[in-house]
């Protein structure tokens, strides 16, 4: 996705009061500045002699600014409002009003530096004035994130950490509401679970794509009677991807390869960020291959996709993209393990990418589909279990009988606990997994499920309850 290959562009106010010492401002604009660009954001912010002080206190300020925010609005991911000194509500909020950027806002308040230097000349007051700014907001409607700390020094790490969990927030945000996904082929006739509405994926700024699976065949079956230089490197790319075994006919990798290629040049045609597939039954019986490992493939390249047409189930796979910035893999609710009751086992054919893997891959036939429909049609699954770490779990749905879009979010750890389970698998620890799983069944959850390497929990969850209309529960 092209959103995780730039740094994020915030937008700067610095709030300020009239009779608080001015060298707070002007230092700390000066500060804020240096912090961002060693950290590699861009900024946006009116020069230093548009307004006094190079801060934002009056109606007038707050028009410059506003403007200028108007100006760059394509750029900005988000605001970053930084109060050095006690700040003019007024002036931060009427900022915000006018410039009607409707991107996160992060507010920021700068520490007194020592309770024995509280003097006119020396004091701050901004742990004060952070709650008046904030209340103007809850007043205008305006949603906001506050940092870790109520105040904290703009150099301090405390404000880096900040810092980087609202560029993802605003990743998230920005992603989730102008997506492309692609919807190749129909839903398997059997899975109810995969159903869900266009209309308020719409609503949120997810649009939808859709395509007849044919069509990608009749795509596919050309470039297998033709000489592509497209699908020699398909092929290159795929034999470096992981482990084939002798017994694999190479007429069926070639095939893989006129697949991936196919589907590469749709979504490219279509400007797709992500894509759910129809991958069984019509591709292995009309084409003769798995669409897994083009799947898999894909995702390692950022770009998402998921399995038997579950659209909802992919965007889940785009917010954790979005979050955690590694390729998510995407799974079933599968088996409980053993006795122990915080710990599951998440499965599928599979499509995993290699990063979630975290390790070296096999590519073969589907074992399940393999014995219905013939392993020599169905070549490009994923074999391998996860390998063990920290992970954060996410779901999002569309709820037709409530009109609304519903999800849930939470983190656990994969597991180096030996399964039999064929294809990919990950053993997954929970902390009161029973109480995520009796919410799953009693709010009409499906059993698929997106999952990525890395805690990024407390982002989805910022990102959803703040900033998008959707219900989250998050799962601690």
């Amino acid at each position: 996705m092209k959103i995780l290959n730039k740094p994020s562009t915030f937008g700067l106010i610095v709030g300020s009061r009239g009779f608080f010492n001015a060298e707070l401002a002007i230092q700390s604009r000066k500060d804020l500045l240096a912090k961002l660009d060693y950290l590699k954001y861009r900024t946006i912010i009116p020069d230093e002699n548009a307004t006094p002080n190079g801060a934002i206190e009056t109606y007038a300020d707050a028009k410059i600014c506003a403007e200028h925010f108007k100006k760059h609005q394509d750029e900005i991911d988000g605001i970053v409002v930084v109060l050095p000194n006690f700040g003019d509500e007024l002036g931060v909020v009427h900022t915000l009003d006018m410039a009607q950027l409707n991107v996160p806002v992060l507010i920021q308040a700068c520490d007194d530096e020592d309770p024995k230097k509280l003097l006119l000349a020396e004091r701050r007051d901004a742990f004060c004035g952070k709650i008046s700014v904030c209340n103007n907001l809850y007043q205008f409607g305006i949603p906001f994130t506050d940092t870790t700390q109520h105040t904290c020094k703009i150099d301090s790490e405390d404000f880096a950490n900040d810092l980087d969990h609202f560029s993802r927030i605003c990743r998230v945000v920005k992603g989730l509401t102008h997506l492309r996904v692609g919807a190749i082929g129909a839903r398997p006739a059997a899975f109810h679970t995969c159903r869900y509405s266009e209309k308020l994926l719409q609503g949120t700024g997810i649009t939808v794509v859709t395509v007849d699976l044919s069509d990608i065949i009749a795509r596919a079956k050309g470039l297998l009677e033709t000489k592509s230089e497209a699908v020699e490197q398909k092929l290159a790319d795929i034999r470096g991807y992981g482990t084939i075994g002798l017994e694999i006919l190479d007429e069926n990798v070639h095939k893989q390869a006129c697949w991936s290629v196919a589907l590469d040049d749709w979504m490219t045609e279509n400007d797709c960020d992500a894509s759910a597939i129809q991958c069984w039954t019509s591709v292995q019986e009309n084409f003769g291959c798995a669409t897994c490992l083009s799947m898999s493939m894909m995702g390692e390249r950022m770009m998402p996709s998921a399995c038997e047409m579950d659209i909802p189930g992919v965007v889940s796979m785009v917010g954790l993209l979005l979050a955690s910035g590694n390729p998510p893999g995407f799974l079933d609710w599968n088996n409980n393990y053993g006795a122990d009751r915080n710990k599951c086992i998440n499965t599928h054919c599979s499509n995993f990418p290699k990063s979630f893997v975290g390790g070296d891959i096999e590519i073969s036939n589907l074992d399940v589909l393999g014995a219905a429909l013939g392993e020599e049609n169905c070549f490009g699954g994923i074999k391998a279990q996860v390998k063990e770490g920290p992970m954060t779990y996410f779901r999002m749905s569309t709820d037709d009988r409530a009109g609304k879009i519903k999800s849930y979010v939470g983190e656990g750890a994969f597991t180096e606990d030996p399964n039999t389970i064929q294809g990919g698998s990950a053993v997954c620890e929970i902390p009161e997994l029973r109480k995520l799983l009796g919410f799953l069944c009693k709010n009409g959850f499906e059993h698929h499920v997106a999952m990525a390497r890395g805690l990024h929990g407390k982002v989805l969850h910022e990102a959803i309850d703040t900033y998008l209309d959707w219900d989250v529960y998050y799962h601690e």
